[in-house]
C-alpha cells in the first residue's frame, strides 16, 4: 500500500504556507520547504507566520540531500516555475508524485517535459481566502484541494494515499473523475476574476454588489468559454453564472484575489498564465478575444510602473 511520508513544499506564498502549515501539524509526515541559501537564512532568521502563529518549517536547500519525496507540491509563481523544476531535482525519486498548485493550465505540462507525465498529478486549491503581507498570511477559510490525472474513472495507490495524506490533515479534497475539465474551469475563473481585481481594485464584495465587475469578469470568462468548447472541453455559460450564485457569494467581502494583492504589493503578476495564454490560443484558434487584450494591456501598463 503506498504511503506519503516526506513532503517536499516549493513555494512559501499563500497557498503553499497555508497548507504546508496543516500538512506540519501531522506527526507522522516530514515536511520540508525547499528554498535557496538567501531565503533559508531569512525565513529562519524572520519566520512565516499564518494567522500570527510562526510556523516550525523545516528548510532545506537544492543541494541538500535528503530521502526522495513521496510527494512534491510545488506553489511557486509561474514566472519561478522554471527555476523550480529544476530545483526539485535531488527531491525525485522513482516513486515520487510531483502535485502542481500553481493557476493557469500549463503547468503540469511543463514538468511533466522533465519529469514524465506518470510522475504529475494535476491540482487545484478552490475557495481558499489566504492573503500575504510580506511574510504574514492571513486565512480563515483553506478552501478545497481538486486533484487526480486528467482522468480518473480508476484511483491509482498514489491518488488514495495522497487523499489519506490530506485528511490526516484536515485538508478538504477531492479527485473528480474530470479533472481537466476542473482544470479549465478554475482557468475561466482567474481569467475572469483575478484579471478584473487586478485592474479595478475589485474585492470580493465588489464583484458580490457591483453589477460592472462582474459583467467585466463574465467577459473574460466567456472568451475561455469558447475556447474550451473547441477542445471538447465541456465549459458553459451557465458554469459562469452558477460560479457567481454560490463561490463568490460565499466569500469575505473583504478578501482580495491574489492578482490584486500582488498590484497592490508592486509585485509582478502571472498575467502570463491567464490573458497572454488566452491570447495564444486565440491565434491557434482563430478566434478573437478582445477582452483579455484589453486586460493584458491595462496590467502590463500597470506592471511597467513598477520600475518608477
Amino acid at each position: 500500500m503506498t504511503v506519503i511520508k516526506n513532503i517536499t513544499i516549493i513555494g512559501l506564498g499563500a497557498i503553499g504556507s497555508v497548507y504546508g502549515n496543516l500538512l506540519q501539524r501531522v506527526s507522522d509526515l516530514n515536511v520540508r520547504v525547499l528554498v535557496d541559501s538567501d531565503r533559508k537564512s531569512r525565513y529562519e532568521s524572520e519566520g512565516i507566520f499564518v494567522n500570527g502563529e510562526r510556523l516550525p518549517f523545516a528548510y532545506i536547500t537544492p543541494n541538500e540531500k535528503t530521502e526522495e519525496a513521496d510527494l512534491i507540491i510545488v506553489s511557486v509563481k509561474y514566472s519561478h516555475l522554471p527555476r523550480a523544476i529544476e530545483d526539485i531535482r535531488n527531491q525525485v525519486g522513482k516513486n515520487t508524485v510531483i502535485m502542481s498548485l500553481l493557476n493557469g493550465i500549463t503547468s503540469e505540462e511543463e514538468i511533466a517535459e522533465v519529469y514524465g507525465e506518470d510522475k504529475v498529478v494535476y491540482a487545484i486549491s478552490n475557495g481558499i481566502d489566504a492573503t500575504r503581507e510580506g511574510t504574514s498570511i492571513f486565512c480563515s477559510n483553506p478552501g478545497k484541494i481538486s486533484f487526480g490525472k486528467k482522468q480518473n474513472e480508476t484511483i491509482s495507490e498514489k491518488l488514495i494515499a495522497i487523499r489519506e495524506c490530506f485528511e490526516r490533515a484536515q485538508i478538504p479534497n477531492d479527485i473528480p473523475a474530470n479533472m481537466e475539465q476542473v482544470l479549465w474551469y478554475k482557468f475561466m475563473i482567474n481569467v475572469g476574476i483575478n484579471q478584473t481585481s487586478a485592474v479595478t481594485g475589485a474585492t470580493y464584495g465588489v464583484f458580490q454588489k457591483i453589477p460592472y465587475a462582474r459583467e467585466l469578469a463574465k467577459a473574460a470568462m466567456m472568451e475561455v468559454v469558447q475556447l474550451a468548447q473547441l477542445q471538447n472541453i465541456a465549459l458553459k455559460e451557465r458554469d459562469i453564472d452558477v460560479f457567481f450564485e454560490t463561490i463568490i457569494s460565499s466569500l469575505s467581502e473583504e478578501g482580495k484575489p491574489s492578482m490584486l494583492q500582488d498590484i497592490e504589493a508592486r509585485r509582478f503578476t502571472e498575467v502570463a498564465m491567464f490573458s497572454e495564454k488566452m491570447m495564444e490560443l486565440g491565434h491557434r484558434f482563430n478566434i478573437e478575444t478582445p477582452v483579455n487584450q484589453m486586460l493584458y494591456q491595462i496590467i502590463k501598463t500597470l506592471e511597467s510602473r513598477f520600475n518608477y
